[in-house]
C-alpha cells in the first residue's frame, strides 16, 4: 500500500515534492514529520518567527502558516477524492492565502499548534482510508490527480519547506 505514486498520479509540478519522501510507510513518515518538525522548531522566538531573509520572502511564521494551509487544501482534496467525489476542484493562490492569514499576528507556538492539530488530522484520514482508494483519481486545479499522489504531495511539500527553514532561517 505504502508506494510512491507513478508519474500518472499527478502533475509533473509536484514530482520534486514527491521525490523527497522516502520510501517506507507514509503513515510513519508523516507522524516522524510532525514529531521532527515540531520538536526543531519548538524554540523558535518570536523575533526568530518574524525573521525574512529577504524583502521579498515570508517570514518564519508565514511559512509554517503556508505548510499548514497548504496541507488543509491537500487534505480536503484527498478526502473528496477518496470518497469518490468526481466534482472538478478547483486552484488556489498561496501568496494570496499568506497575505490574507495575517500569521504576524498569531503566536508562533500558535502556528505550531495549528501545524499539529492538522497533521494529526492527515495521519487520522490516511489512516483510515481503504486500500482500493488509494489509486482513485479526481481532478484539482485543472489537473488529474491521485489520492497517493495527494498524500505523498503532503508529505514532499512539508519537507521541501523545512529545508529551505533550515537553509534560510534557523542557523
Amino acid at each position: 500500500m505504502w508506494t510512491k505514486p507513478s508519474n500518472e498520479e499527478f502533475p509533473a509540478y509536484f514530482g520534486k515534492y514527491i521525490d523527497l519522501v522516502s520510501e517506507g510507510s507514509l503513515e510513519d513518515t508523516l507522524i516522524k514529520q510532525l514529531k521532527d518538525t515540531t520538536a526543531f522548531l519548538s524554540n523558535i522566538s518570536e523575533t526568530q518567527g518574524n525573521y525574512r531573509y529577504a524583502i521579498d520572502k515570508w517570514t518564519l511564521k508565514e511559512v509554517i502558516g503556508h505548510i499548514t494551509d497548504t496541507e488543509r487544501i491537500m487534505s480536503y482534496r484527498l478526502l473528496r477524492i477518496a470518497r469518490g467525489d468526481q466534482s472538478p476542484l478547483a486552484g488556489y493562490d498561496d501568496e494570496q492565502y499568506v497575505k490574507e492569514a495575517t500569521f504576524h499576528s498569531r503566536s508562533f507556538p500558535d502556528l505550531l499548534k495549528d501545524f499539529s492539530a492538522v497533521r494529526q488530522s492527515t495521519v487520522s484520514l490516511v489512516r483510515s482510508l481503504p486500500e482500493d482508494v488509494w489509486s482513485r483519481k479526481g481532478i484539482a486545479n485543472n489537473s488529474e490527480i491521485s489520492v497517493r499522489g495527494l498524500a505523498y504531495i503532503i508529505a514532499g511539500h512539508e519537507l521541501h519547506h523545512v529545508e529551505i527553514i533550515k537553509d534560510k532561517y534557523v542557523v
